[in-house]
């Protein structure tokens, strides 16, 4: 297998899990569940995403 869809909570679109360097498929979707335990997607990629929009809202200097 290379993926695995995960609903980290219930009545929430699924996230799609997929192998990556040197990582099995059940590491992958441990750690995912591991970060996921407030919203949909793992705190890591929530962060970078509210970071990147944050920096894109700044004028440019």
């Amino acid at each position: 297998m290379l993926g695995r869809v995960l609903r980290a909570q219930t009545d929430v679109k699924p996230v799609f899990v997929s192998v990556g360097h040197r990582t099995s498929l059940d590491l992958a979707t441990t750690i995912t569940l591991g970060l996921s335990r407030h919203y949909r997607l793992p705190e890591a990629i929530r962060r970078a995403d509210f970071l990147s929009r944050q920096a894109l809202r700044r004028p440019p200097s």
